[in-house]
């Protein structure tokens, strides 16, 4: 049975044990402690998303990023808690200044790491780790932070109406729980699309510290003495005034380090449903580099390059219909649309706004030679490997899988057994597919592994690489691992069905500057990083 405890006699000083001095009736006041636990948690579970979802994008490789996170924030928030129960003398004083320095942590924590990627990553040496270092360092202080506010809210609630424990820790984790249920689904409905990282990092903060003060400064106000009165709204007035005019700089300060990361010819920067693209360059005579969430995808210098390796060798046999998987920036269609007897090119992008950037963008467009305006061509905005399990119709003479590096978590599905047993069924028996692997030099496991999957679904396959002019950017799935200022390379594997590996051949046309020469040449490089005894990967067991 619940009983509300005895109001305290008029005029005695703030209890640090008894019944809290409410300017409401206990009912509404418990209701309100409730909503402030439900606002609570929404931010803290946001501020989880949000360093998972920045680690991810900074450093690469989400499920180890999303691992350390939640690991460091979980156990943080067990110490959190027992640290709290020193404060439950002083619980509207305690979580009054757990929630102050929770927003102030919180809502600045992605504009931190983001400057420490832009500003230090290329120093190497000690600061080679920084932002992996700066990202541990924040799941930890704000796991702490969450981890106390429970303990701190329970004795809050027990002040204001006594109860049986388990009915009010019952209560208290509903609150929680949808809470982070309603901040779970906000962020990537509403505050990543509309707001972007930072300022919706930046707004959770005020929300959060608004809802922290409110609580305490309006509804346990008369448990507080004047001095901490004082302190807590003066700490509060701070960090909103911290976190306004970090919001009102965010636009400047997310420019300045984008250029720092990306050069200073930065023309379109655009965060889409699948993405973050950006487009470097590509006007007044300025090479075109394009980036997918941080990495480059199509270098100035080195894009024909790499689009000649993957598709002419893939062409030298039947071609008349052409599957390219990925390829939305329309420089393999184009590669592609070069050779005669081509009929039909089938282009499927997950991301349907880089397409209409390779319509509409002049320079990416231009480099695309306005392959997706060619009548030829055909796009659909569809997962590959969805794609794949519903494609019926005429098979392909060729298909071409212009994908992400292995080992980038939201592509390893799309170099799996399971994809390549699908990709065979919709290629003619005559047919060819060739797969970019990765870098050889940096990476020959992952190359290796995808050449073992390939073998495991039913292809022989021939390795080769290129080399590429441009260095500095890691291309691969770990951006803080590589800080070499050695040209990188391509890795392909061009498999046919059957037991019998395809020639690696260049076309009789002379459409491009790949040589038979260069090619064999290739050929022998990749062979020579060859290893052993890997086994394929599945969909269930991923193993870049």
């Amino acid at each position: 049975m619940i009983e509300p405890h005895a109001p305290a006699p008029p005029g005695a000083p703030p209890s640090r044990t008894g019944p809290a001095r409410l300017p409401v009736r206990p009912g509404t006041g418990r209701f309100l402690v409730l909503v402030c636990v439900f606002v609570c948690a929404a931010c803290g579970l946001v501020y989880e998303l949000e360093l998972v979802a920045f680690a991810s994008y900074l450093i690469g490789d989400s499920v180890t990023q999303a691992s350390v996170v939640l690991s460091v924030m979980v156990f943080a928030m067990g110490i959190g808690s027992l640290g709290a129960k020193r404060l439950r003398w002083h619980a509207a004083a305690g979580f009054g200044a757990v929630e102050s320095v929770l927003a102030l942590v919180g809502g600045c924590s992605a504009m931190a790491l983001y400057a420490v990627f832009a500003w230090t990553a290329g120093w190497g040496g000690m600061w080679a780790d920084g932002p992996r270092c700066l990202l541990v360092a924040f799941s930890l202080a704000i796991g702490l932070l969450i981890g106390a506010e429970v303990p701190l809210l329970m004795e809050l609630i027990q002040r204001i109406r006594r109860q049986d424990a388990g009915g009010a820790v019952a209560d208290l984790f509903a609150a929680d729980y949808v809470g982070a249920l309603v901040g779970g689904l906000a962020f990537p409905f509403l505050l990543l699309p509309f707001l972007g990282q930072l300022t919706g990092a930046l707004l959770t903060g005020t929300v959060n510290v608004v809802a922290g003060g409110a609580l305490v400064l309006g509804l346990f106000r008369r448990d507080l003495t004047r001095r901490a009165r004082w302190t807590l709204g003066l700490a509060g007035l701070a960090v909103l005034g911290v976190l306004a005019s970090a919001a009102a700089l965010a636009g400047d300060f997310e420019r300045a380090a984008r250029h720092a990361v990306y050069g200073p010819d930065v023309r379109v920067a655009v965060q889409t449903d699948v993405q973050e693209v950006v487009l470097s360059g590509g006007t007044g005579g300025r090479p075109l580099d394009l980036f997918l969430d941080g990495r480059l995808r199509v270098g100035g210098r080195d894009a024909h390059r790499y689009h000649e390796a993957l598709v002419r060798p893939a062409l030298t046999g039947p071609h008349a219909r052409v599957l390219v998987l990925g390829g939305g920036d329309g420089l393999a269609a184009r590669e592609v649309l070069r050779h005669r007897g081509v009929r039909r090119v089938d282009v499927v992008e997950l991301d349907p706004g880089l397409v209409d950037l390779a319509r509409r963008d002049p320079g990416l467009s231009a480099a695309n030679g306005h392959a997706l305006a060619d009548p030829r061509v055909h796009v659909t905005t569809a997962d590959a490997l969805a794609w794949l399990r519903a494609a019926r119709g005429p098979a392909y003479d060729v298909v071409i899988a212009d994908l992400p590096d292995p080992g980038i978590t939201a592509s390893t599905k799309l170099y799996s057994q399971e994809f390549y047993g699908l990709a065979r069924r919709v290629l003619t028996r005559n047919g060819r597919l060739v797969v970019h692997a990765g870098p050889v030099t940096t990476r020959p496991r992952a190359f290796w592994t995808v050449a073992a999957t390939l073998r495991t679904a039913g292809f022989s396959v021939s390795p080769y690489r290129v080399l590429g002019h441009d260095s500095g950017f890691a291309a691969g799935p770990d951006r803080s691992t590589d800080t070499s200022r050695a040209p990188r390379d391509w890795g392909f594997l061009l498999a046919a069905p059957g037991t019998t590996p395809p020639d690696l051949r260049v076309p009789r046309d002379r459409s491009g500057t790949l040589t038979q020469g260069q090619l064999t040449a290739d050929a022998r490089a990749a062979e020579g990083t060859r290893v052993a005894g890997l086994a394929a990967s599945t969909l269930v067991h991923p193993r870049y």
